[in-house]
């Protein structure tokens, strides 16, 4: 069967609406979230019906403009209003009410590093979205998508008139240099990307005409849309800046990579696509950078004059006149500024459980407020067992179910969230969350109870009886179970090492020794892609719809997943490196095989549940707690943030939550 359809924000109500004489489409709205639409091309109309912005005093209603932009379009440095968005603005519907122009929202960065939240924050315009709620994807900087052919075949419909920062047009030309002197380039991208290349093999990609562009794959992608929602995939980059800069296209190249003291041109080229550290390099996002990362104490973003999209008034965005981001090398700073009342919306890096009695103290003094934050993660922390470990005594006892079992019965999950948790959060498994249209209870719950006499009984049932004068069980060769599990430091979460010290006592207490070893993140992922752990410790991700796309405490799934790396590298090498896996997570990756290739999305579900009872039954990795909600801070007088907003890399947030229509009072 055939399936083709389209993804677009122009809604059934169009022509009604156009006879009505109203200037905007067919709003999409999602649980009564604010989500996407866009302006027909009568709003242009209504966009520039007073390109100078002087319909009303600084911010009010009657302004099409921000004040600054329309002085700037009265002296004749700036084209007006209607040359500078596209026939089709996107429309935002506002969380709460329209908003006013300027202000500035204070953030802050951990650290030059910590350029990811800056990114989600000022960054997150892809080529198609995720909504609100974060569980679907619709268009974006596209107009549409068109899907045929059993999802073998994508078109994207570009947005006519749509500018990038410098004015300049952002067309198809921009997509195909993405795709083929960037993503297909065997210096720049070595291998493609597996989320362009599912099964090893890349897509043909072509421009039927300029706001055109069309991905033939050989095999369906059903999940394509959904990797390019994330902001781990990207089919935008500004070809006519960036090209001065490809070797490809500039011949003396090379000569720019000796002035920059680049290493080689694919160093000096992968410097000029960062924003952050290039001030000059165009953008479709609200806000422009106007300094360079690592050039002082802060990060500046301003107003972006091309931005392409408005809200139900026709009023141009983004309200908000800039963004800027303290730079701070102590978490306990940001804790401080938050206190203080000095960040006018943030939740990274702040939002533990011990940080919000803290926090909360200077709520009603500074004027500011909590809203929540619905982690995607699903476990606080997982323990992976390294089931693919090079020497094979410690591969056979990692490999006993009932030893993995044994485990996760002598774990005293209530006591541990009382003492590292402040008592915070519920017994859990590596299981999506309740929220997730994956849940299964039972995976969810199994082998969770602390029952020392369970946990002895199914270590002995895997055959460990034999102890040592200390009390520890003897592995078959008669040397004493005893292993390391690995922690990263700078930690994901600030309780690693004091829960791993409790599960240390734990497991102890039935017979088996561990080291808590905390070490360098970079050399913990170099011991843990080498496969030369025992075992480690990471939070659980892929508790909501991230799940789909984020597999790794599921199955053997990518470099991430901890207990068993080496199956992994053979599922993603199409069996032509690492170990091969055992029946079971053979079965799981030809059933994920079977979600990339279908479009159908009750099908995509139908299949997970599959996979998830596999892991339910193989029970591959040990979970302890399930995260309570989070939590971020907003100021009394900063609008239009939700109360409510999933936290998640893949979502990224709050990106999806539109910071565009964020706006001071």
């Amino acid at each position: 069967m055939n399936v083709s359809h389209r993804l677009s924000d122009r809604g059934p109500a169009r022509r009604a609406m156009s006879e009505r004489g109203l200037s905007r489409r067919d709003l999409l709205r999602v649980g009564g979230a604010s989500i996407l639409a866009t302006a027909s091309s009568t709003g242009c109309d209504l966009l520039s019906r007073d390109p100078s912005g002087r319909n009303g005093g600084r911010g009010a209603t009657g302004d099409t403009q921000a004040p600054d932009l329309a002085a700037l379009v009265e002296a004749g440095k700036l084209p007006p209003l209607r040359e500078r968005m596209p026939a089709s603005p996107l429309v935002v519907d506002v969380v709460d009410r329209p908003g006013r122009y300027g202000g500035t929202w204070h953030s802050v960065l951990l650290g030059p590093a910590d350029v990811t939240w800056l990114d989600r924050t000022v960054g997150y315009d892809p080529m198609v979205r995720w909504t609100p709620d974060f569980r679907k994807v619709v268009p974006n900087v596209a107009e549409s998508v068109d899907v045929e052919n059993d999802g073998k075949e994508y078109t994207f419909h570009l947005r006519k008139n749509l500018l990038w920062s410098d004015g300049e047009p952002f067309t198809a030309a921009d997509v195909l240099y993405v795709v083929e002197d960037e993503l297909l380039n065997e210096e720049l991208s070595p291998v493609p990307p597996t989320w362009l290349a599912p099964n090893g093999e890349a897509p043909k990609v072509d421009a039927p005409d300029d706001l055109s562009v069309r991905f033939v794959f050989s095999q369906p992608h059903g999940l394509f849309l959904e990797h390019l929602a994330t902001p781990r995939a990207s089919l935008i980059s500004p070809r006519h800046h960036l090209e001065k800069f490809h070797k490809k296209y500039n011949k003396n190249v090379e000569t720019l990579v000796e002035e920059a003291n680049a290493a080689d041109w694919v160093e000096f080229y992968g410097g000029k696509t960062e924003g952050a550290e290039n001030p000059d390099l165009p953008t479709l996002n609200a806000w422009v950078y106007t300094t360079a990362l690592g050039t002082g104490t802060r990060m500046v973003a301003k107003r972006n004059p091309y931005y392409w999209k408005t809200d139900r008034d026709g009023r141009q965005l983004p309200y908000l006149d800039e963004v800027v981001f303290d730079i701070v090398n102590d978490a306990q700073v940001i804790v401080l500024k938050a206190s203080n009342g000095e960040l006018n919306m943030h939740c990274r890096h702040i939002n533990t459980v011990r940080n919000k009695p803290v926090i909360a103290r200077g709520r009603e003094a500074k004027g500011f407020d909590f809203f929540d934050l619905l982690p995607a993660l699903m476990n606080e922390m997982m323990i992976g067992l390294n089931l693919a470990h090079k020497d094979k005594a410690l591969r056979d006892v990692f490999q006993n179910k009932d030893f993995r079992i044994g485990l996760s019965h002598a774990i005293n999950r209530p006591e541990l969230i009382a003492a590292v948790l402040q008592r915070q959060g519920v017994p859990w498994q590596g299981a999506p969350r309740k929220e997730s249209e994956f849940y299964d209870e039972e995976l969810a719950t199994q082998y969770t109870d602390y029952d020392v006499d369970k946990a002895n009984s199914h270590l002995d049932r895997a055959g460990f009886t034999e102890r040592n004068a200390q009390g520890i069980r003897l592995r078959p060769d008669g040397e004493p179970i005893r292993f390391a599990v690995e922690i990263p430091t700078p930690t994901l979460k600030d309780f690693w090492v004091d829960a791993m010290n409790l599960v240390k006592g734990y497991w102890a207490e039935v017979g088996v020794d561990i080291a808590v070893k905390a070490e360098d993140r970079t050399l913990f992922y170099e011991r843990k892609e080498a496969n030369e752990h025992d075992a480690g410790v990471w939070q659980g991700d892929g508790g909501l719809q991230d799940a789909i796309l984020d597999l790794r405490w599921y199955m053997p799934f990518d470099h991430e997943s901890i207990f068993a790396t080496p199956w992994a590298l053979w599922f993603t090498s199409g069996g032509r490196e690492g170990q091969e896996p055992p029946p079971a997570a053979k079965r799981q990756m030809e059933l994920y095989g079977e979600v990339r290739r279908t479009t159908d999305k009750g099908e995509q579900a139908n299949l997970m549940r599959q996979i998830l009872q596999i892991a339910k039954e193989e029970f591959w990795a040990i979970g302890t707690v399930l995260p309570t909600s989070g939590y971020g801070i907003v100021a009394n007088n900063f609008h239009n943030v939700p109360k409510t907003m999933p936290e998640a890399y893949l979502y990224p947030t709050p990106g999806p939550t539109s910071p565009e229509q964020y706006f001071i009072e």
